[in-house]
């Protein structure tokens, strides 16, 4: 219910209940005031859409009805549908709005991977912020991908599930339903759900492979620190491999067996190989022009199917780049 102390009429806020300007929320006012001013009819028995429409909308001619279909102004069951033969059974609704479907739009540093009913699979690319709470920052995963689910489905939903860093890139998972998210979040806590990074370290990393266990805190800066004094904050663990180095840098194959807030990102500062580009952790150089941290690998048990997805992202040409025979003269 949305409240208005403005509007002869409208019912106004309970003391103590803020405004809420999220994304989402603005968007299901929109949908509400649109389905007000929408035409609704329930489908008794089999047809097809363009004989039902023309049997109920009174006044409107065969060209008009299909223009109405054209511009994306006729949903069946939630979906919309512009086949003017597209089959009806009986138990749908059929709900003729006002308002056009909005242009398909392009997804701009992005790539869907996987979509179905449940979850959303992206290629999230440097540079392209997951969320953000500004109301003026459009460009972000979370909005990109709500426009273009709600293009087809009104009353879509998405939720966020890992947040990458803007300058990180890489796999990125979201739910579309509130059972979805459930499911996965567990997922993530049991370590059900795996990621695997490649991850650019400054210096050269001595050992082949190793664990790093430690415990992280967060200060007040909200910046999180690394400590090898057990019981210092949450337990965290992570495992890694070298997969090329020189004097410069390291790149790295990792794993974390805990999944907590900049993990990867304090446990190599606190080594002393910051990730490259990551100033906020230590870092001191940029070569990269973004951050060191990519997610080239992402499992999870589909929480419909029960089946594990595996899906993958190659590593960034300018991770690869700086070991070339050049760079290693």
């Amino acid at each position: 219910m949305a409240y208005t102390n403005k509007r002869p009429g409208g019912k106004k806020r309970p003391p103590g209940i803020k405004k809420d300007n999220s994304y989402a929320a603005r968007e299901d006012a929109r949908r509400e005031k649109n389905e007000a001013q929408s035409r609704s009819f329930a489908v008794k028995e089999p047809a097809e859409l363009l004989a039902f429409l023309l049997e109920h909308l009174n006044g409107m001619g065969r060209n008009s009805i299909k223009s109405v279909l054209a511009h994306g102004q006729v949903r069946v069951d939630g979906t919309v549908v512009t086949l003017y033969n597209h089959p009806l059974q009986p138990g749908q609704t059929v709900v003729i709005g006002k308002e056009r479907a909005k242009p398909k739009t392009k997804l701009t540093g992005l790539r869907i991977l996987h979509e179905d009913a449940d979850v959303i699979v992206i290629r999230k690319e440097a540079g392209l912020l997951s969320m953000s709470a500004s109301r003026e920052e459009s460009n972000t995963v979370y909005r990109q991908l709500m426009g273009h689910i709600r293009q087809t489905d009104q009353q879509g939903r998405l939720y966020a599930l890992q947040l990458l860093e803007k300058d990180a890139s890489g796999v990125m998972l979201l739910a579309r339903s509130e059972a979805a998210k459930e499911a996965l979040i567990e997922q993530w806590n049991t370590g059900m759900a795996k990621q695997a990074y490649t991850v650019l370290v400054e210096g050269k990393v001595r050992t082949e492979s190793d664990t790093i266990t430690s415990w992280l805190r967060e200060t007040k800066t909200l910046k999180m620190y690394a400590s090898q004094k057990e019981g210092d904050g949450l337990r965290a663990v992570l495992h890694y491999k070298r997969l090329q180095a020189n004097g410069q840098a390291s790149l790295l194959e990792v794993t974390t067996e805990t999944n907590r807030k900049n993990q990867i990102r304090a446990q190599f500062e606190d080594i002393g190989h910051p990730i490259v580009g990551d100033k906020k952790y230590g870092s001191a150089l940029r070569i990269l022009g973004r951050l060191g941290l990519h997610v080239h690998e992402l499992s999870f048990v589909h929480p419909t199917t029960g089946k594990t997805e595996t899906f993958g992202a190659d590593t960034p040409k300018a991770f690869l780049a700086l070991f070339n025979e050049e760079t290693q003269a």
